[in-house]
């Protein structure tokens, strides 16, 4: 009975390491994740295929013809045609009627939109823009720097300063982001790759600790309603038997990430994007591996009372939202990763695991918060299989109605 738990891990891998659902999964996951990481930065930065047609209403009768060479300058498709090509609807108009115009212009898609630009912009700043889309802000981005611009240019006009040398005085400044690492070594990066680097890392622990999580719980749910849970401990230990099954599935969440690892060493080595980096890699397989053991735990906690498939889905659904909670700290974490805020959530066993993934790939965070989070990560999992134990002794023999708080707790506290 000694090494029972050996025995159960190697069966539960081979099993589902075979099953369909997960040779599908193993292909089909780097995809999704992939789509989910890369294809909204691919549809911002799209160009637009075709010229789009604005409209202005002038209110100081000076801004359109500048403004439409303001932007000719700038953005032009790759048929060298303007990309913006501007409507002054406010001709031989008042402005009711210029407003009326601009309406019926934008309900009928004649036009994207329509910018009124009142006479009092050179002292307010404000100007309204008006379309059926208020989402496309690449559109209300661009005017109103364009917009911004050419008035400083006639602001300064109007003090005697020449058109040419304003511009060159106000031209905007590109900045190349250079990431310094914590020995001083230099190396080019982006807001896209870094963006791209942790999205990507989080979503493999995210997407890792979900179905494997599910896996468990349904595993037990059907051997239980199946009765092969009572044969199964005749020949081991419930001890044996949940130490197992965790093993054995972490055993296929470790072999997914190292198949993903491969597949974002190929894509890297394809990009050229700096994804290559040994320690950003050894520490997210250390805290993935720790965080879905410490998950495994608590799934195996709470869907052991199980008896139903639709115990189990609510249960796992819960525990989900757990799980993808960290997708919603990842631009604070992006912004500023040693924060005191983010350095406290770190501390929060459910948070650690995914808050720790992305601020090593974001920026390496010190020696003694990697050694205490880890060691954090540890205790907390070892307390978490205790505790998991104690329930699934009792748990998995239990039919009919699912315990109560009280009922578990007192389960825990049973010697």
């Amino acid at each position: 009975m000694k090494h029972k738990f050996f025995e159960v891990a190697r069966w539960e891998f081979m099993e589902k390491v075979k099953s369909k659902a997960f040779i599908i999964s193993l292909v089909l996951m780097p995809v999704i994740i992939g789509a989910m990481a890369i294809l909204p930065a691919l549809f911002v930065s799209k160009t637009d295929d075709e010229s789009i047609r604005i409209g202005i209403i002038d209110g100081t009768q000076k801004l359109v013809q500048p403004l439409g060479e303001n932007l000719d300058r700038e953005f032009r498709l790759k048929n060298d045609q303007p990309n913006y090509i501007l409507r002054n609807i406010s001709l031989e108009r008042s402005l009711e009627e210029a407003r009326e115009e601009g309406a019926r212009s934008v309900a009928s898609d004649a036009l994207e939109g329509y910018f009124s630009i009142p006479a009092t912009v050179f002292d307010s700043g404000k100007v309204e823009y008006r379309t059926k889309n208020v989402g496309n802000f690449k559109v209300q981005e661009r005017f109103s720097r364009a917009i911004e611009q050419v008035i400083t240019e006639m602001r300064l006009s109007s003090r005697g300063l020449d058109a040419a040398l304003i511009r060159k005085l106000t031209a905007r400044v590109e900045i190349k982001p250079i990431k310094i690492s914590g020995k001083g070594e230099e190396s080019e990066s982006s807001f896209g790759e870094t963006f791209a680097k942790s999205y990507i890392g989080l979503l493999m622990l995210v997407f890792m600790v979900l179905t494997s999580g599910q896996l468990l719980v349904r595993s037990m749910v059907e051997e239980k309603s199946n009765r092969v849970i009572e044969v199964l401990l005749s020949s081991c230990t419930p001890r044996d038997m949940m130490i197992g099954k965790i093993l054995g599935l972490s055993g296929l969440g470790i072999l997914q990430m190292l198949v993903y690892a491969l597949m974002g060493v190929a894509v890297a080595l394809k990009t050229d994007m700096n994804l290559l980096q040994p320690e950003y890699f050894a520490f997210t397989l250390v805290y993935a591996i720790l965080g879905y053991v410490f998950y495994a735990a608590i799934f195996v906690a709470a869907g052991s009372p199980a008896t139903t498939e639709q115990e189990a889905q609510q249960i796992t659904a819960y525990i989900s939202m757990l799980v993808v909670a960290p997708l919603a700290l990842m631009m604070l974490v992006m912004q500023n990763p040693n924060s005191l805020l983010v350095k406290i959530l770190s501390y929060i066993p459910l948070l650690t695991p995914s808050l720790m993934v992305l601020r090593v790939s974001i920026q390496m965070p010190t020696v003694w918060e990697i050694l205490s989070t880890i060691i954090l990560m540890i205790a907390s999992t070892a307390v978490m299989m205790w505790v998991a134990g104690k329930i699934f002794r009792i748990a998995i023999l239990s039919y009919g109605k699912r315990p109560t708080l009280a009922e578990l707790f007192r389960w825990v506290h049973e010697k």
